[in-house]
């Protein structure tokens, strides 16, 4: 079946349209018509090798869409169905066991190769000769395209109730924001918590944060209309570093005792070094920023022990998407999460225009229209 994708050939090339070959689904595979697909950080730091997805590829990791045709060993989902499409993992290691598939042993393996686990791809330019495959299982979805081909562990049937074009972004980027805050910092009633960086993620924060009752919820971004929105979606206070220090500022606001949560978003060494200085005794620091490997954390370790602090890592919301997103959908559609203010559609072929304004922070969440919806 051919299809349209938005291709990636290397680091910071735009992503040009094309007509390429998509596989019909394999006993344990899904095939989704996409209607819409969120554009994340993760996508740029694939497309420029800061992760390692090898070119050319198909990226896109935040689909929508609905079932078309499934596997024979298929039961999740049938054709007909309204499916979020998130990240991929094994089903088998200790962490798939233990409901927390973010932690899967071989994530990277799964979501970062471009490949199936047997190292083929679903996707293929059309004609006979070598050189035809594409990265085509991107986070077991590859969903800058019209279709999508998935694995059955990674698609999560939606209700008809929700609008089915804006529940993309559900499978990442809200799911980790939220998901830090819910899930793995689990954010007490009456507690106060510092999000640093107010994009789709730091803002899925603010709106969790403020289900969980938190007493103060403190948003920090050098973007004014960012800051703008954090307060109307719940953050009592909001700090801009390019106009005042916001350690003293928060430690100001809290009586000089700090926050008992923060979360970084950022990715930033020096940003990390204030959320941790932020920290109340006994305060946790969540990240939740694409570090590399080896990037060491400015960290008073002195801070750290006396006040029994401390800094963990958060990916993908510690969430099980099939039981996280489902709960996200709910609380949007009782009015209590409104992740849909995050977004700005573009359709597919502006696809380099919706990346350009997420990199300049002038769209919060842009998400991918396909042609036809």
């Amino acid at each position: 079946m051919q299809i349209t994708a938005a291709v990636a050939h290397g680091v910071k090339a735009p992503l040009t349209l094309e007509t390429v070959e998509i596989e019909d689904p394999r006993p344990d595979e899904v095939l989704v018509r996409v209607v819409a697909t969120g554009v994340c950080h993760t996508d740029m730091a694939m497309r420029d090798q800061e992760l390692p997805v090898p070119p050319p590829a198909v990226l896109g990791h935040e689909g929508a869409g609905i079932v078309v045709r499934v596997g024979a060993g298929v039961t999740r989902v049938a054709p007909g169905d309204r499916v979020v499409m998130s990240f991929n993992s094994c089903g088998a290691c200790p962490s798939c066991h233990d409901h927390i598939p973010a932690y899967c042993h071989d994530f990277f393996g799964r979501n970062f190769s471009g490949r199936r686990a047997d190292g083929s791809s679903g996707l293929s330019w059309p004609g006979p000769g070598e050189g035809r495959v594409l990265g085509g299982n991107v986070f077991g979805q590859s969903s800058f395209a019209t279709h999508a081909l998935c694995p059955e562990r990674n698609v999560v049937k939606v209700p008809a109730t929700a609008p089915l074009e804006i529940l993309g972004p559900l499978g990442c980027g809200v799911l980790t924001g939220a998901g830090a805050v819910m899930n793995a910092l689990r954010v007490a009633r009456g507690r106060s918590l510092a999000v640093f960086g107010t994009g789709a993620v730091g803002l899925s924060a603010v709106m969790a944060a403020r289900v969980m009752g938190a007493a103060s919820i403190i948003a920090i971004d050098l973007v004014e209309a960012r800051l703008d929105l954090a307060r109307e979606l719940g953050a009592t206070h909001v700090f801009n570093p390019g106009r005042t220090s916001v350690v003293d500022g928060i430690m100001a606001l809290t009586g000089g005792m700090g926050v008992d949560y923060a979360l970084d978003t950022t990715a930033r060494l020096a940003v990390v070094g204030d959320a941790v200085r932020c920290l109340a005794p006994r305060g946790v620091c969540g990240l939740v920023g694409a570090m590399p490997f080896g990037q060491i954390l400015p960290v008073d370790g002195g801070h750290l022990m006396s006040g029994g602090r401390s800094v963990r890592g958060i990916v993908e919301g510690d969430a099980d998407p099939h039981q996280f997103i489902p709960a996200l959908i709910d609380l949007y559609l009782a009015g209590q999460f409104p992740f849909d203010r995050l977004i700005t559609f573009y359709p597919l072929a502006e696809i380099n225009q919706a990346i350009h304004d997420a990199e300049a922070g002038r769209t919060v969440k842009p998400v991918l229209r396909m042609p036809g919806w």
